[in-house]
C-alpha cells in the first residue's frame, strides 16, 4: 500500500511543481463574486425568516374524534357525516 502512495506521490510533485502560483489565486473578482453570494443568502435567510414568522400552521383535527355536538348538529341539518 505505501508503495502505491509513494509513486502517487512523485507523479503528482512534479505537476504541483509546474503550477503557476498567480494564476490559481482567485483575486479581487473572486472575493468580490464570494462577497455578493454571502450577501444574497443572508437577505435570503432574513427574509425566509420573516415569511415564516408570518405562518399560522394549526393541523386540522381529526374527524373521529370530533364532537358530539358537532354530530348532532350535522344530523339536525340533514348533512351527510364526514365518516367513511
Amino acid at each position: 500500500m505505501s508503495a502505491s502512495v509513494s509513486l502517487a506521490m512523485t507523479h503528482l510533485v512534479p505537476l504541483a511543481k509546474e503550477v503557476d502560483e498567480n494564476k490559481v489565486t482567485p483575486g479581487v473578482l473572486g472575493f468580490i463574486v464570494f462577497a455578493a453570494m454571502a450577501v444574497a443568502v443572508w437577505g435570503l435567510m432574513k427574509s425566509m425568516s420573516k415569511h415564516m414568522g408570518k405562518v399560522d400552521f394549526k393541523e386540522p383535527g381529526d374527524p373521529e374524534q370530533s364532537s358530539p355536538a358537532a354530530t348532532t348538529k350535522a344530523a339536525a341539518t340533514g348533512e351527510p357525516s364526514s365518516t367513511t
